[in-house]
């Protein structure tokens, strides 16, 4: 397994549509090598997501380290692996809350997303997936698929007014630091 490098805002894969994968990529070596890399990728760097965009390929596919029922705020588990993601707002309100990203490194602000989510798609083995997240969970899968669409989450801030540096976002908000997706 590698460690992949990150494209960071600016690069041109950040802002694009991916393109669909194929089920029949799903299998290969090379696929399932890049989830592995996209895996290791994303812990290395402490993220909780990773969508391929972000380390140059342009497909639709991301990993998260979200919670194991997926219906909780612990950003603590397995890595799941979504291949092209269909997601949908369940009901409930849209929350506002601190983001930061890997390929908008040191930068945080808040982001209106729905609170609770409907996603289907494949997993690793090309098998379909359907689940129900909310919470924090819910953010990342969000932040993550934004990704697949060329959407940064600088995008969906309703003001860059609450865009703040790590450093100051930690000394000024009194939070701990959020990870980066």
């Amino acid at each position: 397994m590698s460690i992949l490098k990150i494209a960071r805002m600016g690069h041109p894969v950040l802002r694009v549509r991916a393109r669909a994968v194929d089920p029949d990529e799903i299998p290969t070596p090379e696929f399932q090598r890049l989830v592995d890399d996209m895996i290791e990728t994303m812990r290395e760097y402490q993220g909780v997501g990773l969508a391929a965009p972000q380390v140059h390929h342009c497909l639709r596919l991301f990993v998260a380290a979200i919670g194991g029922d997926h219906d909780d705020d612990d950003d603590a588990g397995e890595a799941i692996v979504l291949v092209n993601p269909e997601i949908r707002p369940a009901d409930g309100p849209e929350v506002e809350d601190w983001e930061g990203c890997l390929s908008v490194p040191d930068l945080r602000g808040l982001v209106p997303r729905a609170d609770a989510i409907l996603v289907n798609a494949l997993d690793r083995e090309g098998m379909p997936v359907e689940l129900r997240a909310s919470g924090f969970s819910a953010r990342v899968l969000q932040h993550e698929a934004d990704h697949l669409d060329g959407v940064l989450f600088l995008d969906r801030m309703r003001s860059l007014a609450s865009l703040t540096f790590l450093e100051e976002y930690s000394r000024f908000w009194g939070k701990e630091p959020v990870v980066e997706e």
